[in-house]
């Protein structure tokens, strides 16, 4: 997944360093953050440690850009011959792919030494994160369901999230866990309708691709499960107005998303995967209020 804005004109728009790490467009970055603070203020009980959210902010950072590094190095080859991607540093020709492979390297072990210091628990789940993350752009080749991996890879940051603040694996993580691997099956699977003639062009699969023309109701499906189980979380968690509140504004955002999508017109679509900033935003907020 990433993001398909008018590029920049500023210094980190015109830079192709930047651009290939996709600072340009930081809306995958809040889209990975608002689940890691999910889960770091709810181990916490409240704010977590500095430390901590120091790390996991940072790790967010650098895992997004290092995803979207080996996302086009996978697709070194298809960009070219699409409209939207043709102009990526690496189709473009502006990075050489070796040079991109040193990066994701660099990436990783920034990654590497930001997880270090945590604890044993968390390392051992950030090798598993980091293998996910890794392989997540090569899936779209032979599978209808990247999507599903990307929210597995995306998802992971809530377990160790976890682990780093209370050393242990408690049932509330894995909840949010599947929250999160909901979530972001609805957003990239938008993210794909609005892309979806130019993969099936490119001979790339996707989740909307494989959905055909369900996509709009399985993505209603989804919603509504989502919006299930952030009702049950609630109640067994975190019963609190705030949070309850928080859930159905998200709830809100997500029938004027169907409602926007309904023609399936590819600017709507991707219109509504950025509106997915927001229901992550107001979860957070519901959360964070709930545990004052």
């Amino acid at each position: 997944m990433t993001e398909k804005s008018p590029s920049n004109t500023n210094a980190i728009g015109s830079n192709p360093w930047f651009r290939l790490m996709r600072f340009d467009r930081p809306v995958g970055i809040w889209l990975l953050l608002w689940p890691t603070w999910w889960a770091l203020f709810m181990a916490a009980g409240g704010w977590p440690s500095l430390k901590n959210l120091a790390i996991f902010t940072l790790g967010v950072v650098v895992m997004r850009a290092a995803g979207c590094v080996i996302n086009d190095y996978a697709d070194r080859k298809i960009d070219p011959l699409v409209a939207r991607t043709r102009n990526r540093p690496i189709a473009a020709g502006e990075i050489e792919p070796r040079h991109a492979l040193l990066l994701f390297a660099g990436l990783m072990a920034i990654a590497l030494i930001l997880v270090l210091l945590t604890n044993p628990l968390t390392v051992l789940l950030a090798f598993f994160g980091a293998l996910m993350a890794g392989t997540y752009p090569f899936f779209k080749r032979f599978t209808h369901l990247p999507q599903l991996v990307l929210g597995m890879a995306f998802g992971w940051s809530v377990p160790m999230a976890f682990a780093a603040e209370t050393g242990q694996l408690p049932e509330q993580a894995w909840w949010l866990f599947s929250i999160t691997l909901i979530w972001v099956l609805i957003y990239d699977t938008q993210y794909a309708m609005a892309d979806r003639e130019d993969d099936l062009k490119a001979g790339v699969k996707s989740t909307a691709i494989l959905f055909g023309r369900f996509d709009i109701p399985i993505i209603a499906a989804l919603m509504g499960l989502m919006s299930a189980l952030l009702v049950l979380f609630g109640l067994r968690f975190i019963p609190e107005p705030a949070w309850f509140t928080g859930v159905a504004l998200a709830f809100l955002m997500y029938q004027r998303q169907l409602w926007s999508i309904r023609t399936r017109d590819p600017q709507a679509c991707f219109e509504a995967f950025l509106n997915n900033v927001w229901v992550g935003l107001v979860i957070y907020l519901g959360l964070f209020l709930s545990l004052l």
